[in-house]
C-alpha cells in the first residue's frame, strides 16, 4: 500500500463534521499503529494486547490479573481470555495467590522471559514509523495521557 500524507481542512462550522472529531483522529491513529505493529508482533505470535500484557510483566514479574488490568486500563473480563492464551502459548503461568485465593497471579515462564529479547527491536521500529523525534514522541504521549486522565475523570454525562 502506498504511503501518502492526507490532511483535511475543515471548511464548515458544522460541529458534526468528521474532521472536527478529536476522537476520530485518535481512532484512526490507533488503526495506523495496529497496521505497523501487526507484522512485528505476528513474528512473535502475539496480538497487540498480549504484547502489552507481556510488557507489563517484563517490567515487573509475578503480578495479579487485577494489577495488570489497572496498568493496561482493561477490565478483567477482557484481560482473562488473552492471559489464558498467553499461558497456552507457554509464556506465562497462572496460579491462585496463596495469601488470597480470589486473586490470580501471573508470572513469566523461561519462554516468556526470553521473548523479551526477541521483542527488543519493536520500540525502535515504532519510533521510526512515527517519523517523530524522541522529544516529539514524549510530548505527544504526555498530551495523550493528560487527555485520557481528563476523560476518565469526566462526570458530566
Amino acid at each position: 500500500m502506498p504511503c501518502f500524507s492526507r490532511t483535511f481542512t475543515v471548511t464548515t462550522d458544522d460541529p458534526l463534521a468528521l474532521d472536527h472529531f478529536l476522537c476520530f483522529a485518535v481512532y484512526s491513529v490507533s488503526h495506523a499503529f495496529t497496521r505497523v505493529y501487526k507484522p512485528l508482533l505476528d513474528r512473535l505470535g502475539l496480538t497487540y494486547t498480549q504484547y502489552l500484557a507481556m510488557a507489563v510483566l517484563w517490567e515487573r514479574d509475578d503480578q495479579t490479573v487485577g494489577s495488570i488490568g489497572e496498568r493496561l486500563h482493561l477490565e478483567s473480563s477482557t484481560l482473562t481470555p488473552l492471559l489464558k492464551r498467553l499461558e497456552q502459548s507457554g509464556y506465562v503461568a497462572r496460579a491462585r495467590d496463596p495469601a488470597d485465593e480470589r486473586q490470580v497471579r501471573l508470572s513469566l515462564t523461561a519462554s516468556g522471559r526470553s521473548l523479551k529479547a526477541k521483542a527488543a527491536h519493536i520500540p525502535a521500529c515504532i519510533l521510526k514509523a512515527t517519523g517523530l523525534s524522541l522529544r516529539e514522541l514524549s510530548r505527544v504521549k504526555a498530551d495523550l495521557e493528560k487527555l485520557r486522565h481528563a476523560l476518565e475523570c469526566y462526570e458530566g454525562k
